[in-house]
């Protein structure tokens, strides 16, 4: 344990919202060799090496992102899991959760530990990982589960890539099953996504773009559900985009199938129209899709039928956003701006702030199976502070992330983290 991690902890004069716990109050939390010893009242003979006055700020645990592409290994050329775990601790972010399509894919042991002991050394935020469902994402055959299960993957995907053969899914999901697994699914029928780039729409038929329809999600998500069914394998499906996605997802939570679901916060405020004349920052994968699907997308984020926001962090240096719009690379950088965004959410939907930070915390922890999002007392100590009046505005000044591809640049921000703290220590401060 680091000297850091040893200092003895007050924060004072906050405003406390811890979802699990039910907490909303103006309280004060101790802190000591990394965990939270006591809320409200001190511990007998506890005496503070560091006080953080948080007055007038929001004092929660730190939050959970569910989807954050790190790109290392592989793509250290647009960022690595130092910078980005830097950016992560900037917006309050303490625990990030890797896809497995790195360079190597995490399919061996080998690279998921790799990660684990590069963010161990950056010290920012925890980094878990998704092992790959099938050997190098390829959907054939299936990969060594239990061998990564024992590595520290929290759960299986086969990230955005293809398993045409419904067969060789179902073995992929008994498998799962056997050892408890949650498989992370992406529901995308690639044969009718037929290498669009956009919704299937009135502005992608406008441009002149092809077009993704809302079938290519909907029936992987018919297949899927059947599957898990059929199964019982505990699944999660991926940053949904439509309505009628979200729909199908709640009858069947409804029904009581094991499944849970996110959306990235992108297509909580963006639709088609955003991609405007050819804007490549709104080059995402799975497109953003009508204003409706996403004011539906938004009602069940508020229902709890979608029980996460996750920033879906894609770095991309600038050539990869340069040229026609259907040759750039999809993705947008998101860690710098899940909080702020999530906050002018919580104003615009009418939903309780509490109500919210579940969504980023309690919420994505108890998918990833992992223990965070909490400020339970004996937790580690992962806690977020900010300033919900601060604003800002998104610009290469103010974002942290190594690489700036956002379509939200020029846009002014309400809500600023002031500190994070991770397992006790001080990372991240902006006073």
């Amino acid at each position: 344990m680091t000297r850091a991690s040893r200092q003895r902890i007050r924060i004072s004069g906050g405003r406390v919202i811890d979802p699990a716990n039910g907490i909303d109050d103006t309280l004060d939390i101790y802190i000591a060799k990394g965990k939270l010893v006591a809320i409200g009242t001190a511990p007998d003979g506890f005496s503070a090496d560091q006080e953080i006055d948080a007055t007038n700020r929001i004092v929660c645990p730190g939050l959970v992102d569910i989807s954050a592409h790190l790109r290392e290994p592989g793509l250290e050329h647009k960022t690595t899991i130092a910078t980005e775990t830097r950016a992560a601790a900037s917006g309050g972010i303490t625990t990030l959760c890797c896809p497995p399509d790195t360079r190597p894919v995490i399919d061996t042991p080998a690279v998921a530990e790799l990660i684990r002991l590069r963010a161990e050394a950056a010290g920012m935020a925890r980094v878990v990982t998704l092992g790959a469902l099938t050997r190098e994402l390829g959907g054939e055959q299936l990969s060594e589960m239990a061998a990564l299960r024992r590595a520290g993957c929290v759960g299986m995907s086969n990230a955005g890539r293809p398993v045409t053969s419904t067969l060789v899914l179902r073995r992929a999901m008994e498998y799962a099953a056997t050892f408890d697994l949650t498989v992370f699914l992406t529901a995308n029928d690639h044969s009718l996504a037929n290498n669009g780039c956009a919704h299937e729409g009135r502005v992608a038929t406008r441009l002149g773009l092809p077009g993704i329809p809302e079938a290519a999600e909907t029936a992987a998500v018919a297949r899927d559900l059947a599957l898990i069914e059929q199964t019982g394998v505990r699944a999660h499906f991926c940053r949904l985009t439509s309505g009628r996605a979200a729909r199908m997802v709640a009858r069947a939570q409804f029904d009581g199938t094991p499944v849970t679901a996110d959306v990235a916060i992108p297509y909580l405020y963006l639709s088609e129209i955003d991609i405007g004349d050819f804007d490549s920052q709104c080059h995402l994968i799975p497109p953003l899709r009508t204003v409706e699907d996403r004011q539906q997308l938004r009602d069940a984020l508020q229902r709890g039928n979608l029980s996460a926001i996750c920033s879906d962090h894609q770095p991309h240096e600038p050539d990869a956003k340069s040229g026609p719009y259907p040759s750039t690379e999809p993705g947008a950088s998101g860690l710098d701006t899940l909080l702020p965004l999530s906050l002018r959410l919580a104003e615009e939907q009418r939903m309780g702030l509490p109500e919210l930070i579940d969504r980023l915390t309690r919420g994505p922890a108890n998918i990833l199976g992992v223990p965070a999002g909490t400020l339970s007392v004996g937790a580690r100590a992962d806690v977020c502070i900010f300033d919900p009046q601060r604003t800002w505005v998104v610009d290469s000044n103010t974002l942290v992330s190594n690489c700036h591809n956002t379509p939200f640049y020029g846009w002014e921000m309400q809500g600023r983290v002031t500190h994070t703290l991770l397992g006790g220590r001080l990372v991240y401060t902006s006073i």
